[in-house]
């Protein structure tokens, strides 16, 4: 077998990211984005959960709690700024367990395909096209 040369990561001992540390992913590539992006998304909250309710993925038609990476919930710039009394805030929900299963099948690091899923739902809040999105990533890079 040759000689093995010792991995730069000790994955034997490493866990799976927490929903804290996709809290800390999450954060660190939001604020990467354009600053043109950003300057738009003042109120949206980002929340980090292992997986989307049953009556969400039955809402979307979905078939397994792994179809679904993430999800923009609100009113977005699409359908113009006017605020609604009772309204909630606009959120983006990033499934963890999910967006693991999709980085186990990938070649894209943890942080590049958290930073993909979160671009792809704000870009629901301002709706972009898949072009307008692929942009803002590599601007984000």
């Amino acid at each position: 077998m040759g000689s093995i040369n010792p991995p730069s990561v000790d994955w034997a001992m490493r866990k799976a990211p927490s929903l804290t540390d996709f809290e800390t992913l999450a954060e660190a590539a939001f604020l990467r984005l354009p600053k043109r992006f950003l300057r738009y998304c003042n109120g949206l909250i980002i929340q980090i959960e292992d997986f989307p309710d049953e009556e969400l993925l039955d809402e979307m038609g979905c078939e397994s709690e792994f179809e679904l990476l993430g999800l923009f919930r609100g009113h977005g710039l699409a359908q113009g700024d006017e605020v609604q009394t009772g309204q909630f805030p606009n959120m983006v929900y990033l499934y963890r367990r999910p967006i693991l299963d999709a980085w186990a099948e990938s070649e894209e690091t943890l942080g590049d395909l958290i930073r993909h899923v979160l671009i792809h739902e704000i870009g629901h809040h301002f709706g972009l096209s898949d072009e307008d999105m692929e942009t803002i990533e590599r601007e984000a890079d």
